[in-house]
């Protein structure tokens, strides 16, 4: 029965190592960095559907954005803002392959932003 409970994971992105302490630390951070990287993480989701021919026109991806969100829906902590939240879902949707390449990227993101606000704090002082 362990082992069994051990394969399943509670949140859709805490099967890939990388991808889970990116979305921690990004849920760690500020509500403006979190906008920025989400941002970002749209751009670079778009980017690769695209490379990967998975969307040929804007609609499309419309309407990936669009499906899978609930307007109603609060519980999670990346559904306070619609710009993360839109991030996610992207994510969410993307093949596991690709969320793997993402994760990677989101990671140096977040690191990246958190150096760039401690340096600009040391600055300041």
């Amino acid at each position: 029965m362990k082992e069994q409970y051990s394969n399943q994971h509670r949140r859709w992105y805490d099967k890939d190592p990388v991808l889970s302490q990116a979305v921690s630390t990004l849920e760690q951070s500020d509500d403006e960095t979190q906008i920025k990287v989400a941002l970002n993480l749209i751009k670079i989701i778009i980017e690769h559907n695209i490379e990967d021919e998975k969307f040929e026109a804007v609609e499309d991806i419309i309407n990936a954005v669009g499906s899978g969100l609930d307007d109603n829906r609060k519980g999670r902590w990346y559904d306070i803002d619609s710009t993360v939240r839109t991030a996610m879902n992207m994510l969410q949707n993307c093949p596991e392959a690709t969320q793997r390449i993402i994760a990677k990227e989101m990671a140096q993101m977040v690191v990246d932003k958190i150096k760039t606000d401690n340096d600009a704090e040391d600055e300041e002082e």
